[in-house]
């Protein structure tokens, strides 16, 4: 559906001195995952919309609050229920009462539930273009650079467990700066981009993958990553026991200061490009060793975090195949 995006100029993002400041807002959104991007030009990037059961209401509220009035990139990293919820209420929210959607993403693994089924119909019945996307796609971002890192190109799985194998993978070059974000990937999709792009993986700010499993942030892709800030998205009492205590003791073995957004509610990372400050809703310290103690206790929930089963179909949805340009 729709043309191919164009090529990045590789030298978008290669002078340090940016002229304004990237914004990247973790919205809390409990057991779930939304995350907004704005450039200094005002272009803006969500990544995920939040769970089925809030229907993109908590999303476009946060967004109507900082006056967005258009999505120029909509990205969902996997079709789970908890990444993409808000999606089909997104784009008809912004397509019918605001200045729209650009273009959206997708790692073309389709998935067999009312919620993805409802999304592939918002972009049908608006016209967004849809681009699936895998490692080795580049698409510019006002001054920014975003690299895609997986899913690996031409190894897409079409099932329940290659949601999260080919989950799309964001590394975001602002300047000096760079951001990475992993959606579910787990430890054999991180043990892949650890061997095919080694220390490219480098990035100050991290995304927890998997709303912080100990699935994901496994020790050679910690190695490679390096952090210095890692941001959680993930509920306070997790069914899933999210964050692990494993992710937490791991991250506090590496002094990676760590926000939650169980505990610290929304947090908002700026950046010229150089420098880069965080900020939180809610104020608690953010060392990991911290956040351990003042975790609840484990439960034990299922790690297939697909609570959309209701509404699960009996057939799988096909996700048009219109590839982003290398």
């Amino acid at each position: 559906m729709g043309d191919a995006a164009p090529e990045i100029d590789d030298g978008t993002s290669s002078d340090a001195s940016m002229d304004g400041e990237l914004e990247i807002h973790h919205i809390d959104v409990g057991q779930a995952d939304a995350t907004l991007l704005v450039a200094p030009s005002g272009e803006t990037m969500l990544i995920d919309s939040g769970d089925w059961r809030q229907d993109g209401s908590e999303v476009i509220e946060y967004l109507e609050a900082r006056d967005i009035d258009r999505i120029d990139h909509l990205v969902a990293t996997h079709g789970h229920a908890d990444h993409i919820g808000g999606h089909a209420a997104v784009i008809e929210h912004f397509e019918t009462e605001r200045d729209g959607v650009g273009t959206a993403y997708d790692s073309g693994v389709a998935h067999t539930s009312r919620t993805y089924e409802n999304y592939l119909d918002a972009i049908e019945d608006h016209d967004v273009e849809l681009l699936v996307v895998q490692s080795g796609d580049s698409f510019a971002f006002g001054d920014a650079r975003v690299d895609l890192l997986n899913p690996q190109a031409g190894e897409s799985e079409d099932s329940e467990d290659g949601l999260h194998a080919n989950s799309v993978t964001l590394r975001i070059e602002f300047g000096d700066f760079t951001y990475l974000t992993t959606g579910d990937a787990e430890f054999d999709a991180e043990r892949r981009m650890v061997d095919e792009h080694g220390s490219t993986l480098d990035a100050d700010v991290y995304q927890a993958g998997h709303h912080g499993s100990s699935t994901s942030s496994t020790e050679p892709f910690l190695e490679r990553v390096s952090p210095e800030i890692a941001i959680i998205s993930s509920g306070y009492d997790s069914q899933y026991g999210h964050p692990h205590d494993e992710v937490l003791a791991a991250y506090a073995e590496r002094d990676v200061e760590t926000y939650w957004t169980g505990v610290h509610g929304d947090v908002v990372l700026t950046t010229d490009g150089t420098d880069y400050e965080v900020e939180s809703e809610g104020e608690f310290s953010a060392d990991p060793a911290d956040l351990l103690e003042e975790k609840p206790d484990d439960e034990d929930g299922d790690e297939d975090e697909d609570e959309d089963d209701q509404a699960r179909l009996a057939h799988a949805t096909n996700v048009p195949t219109a590839p982003l340009a290398a």
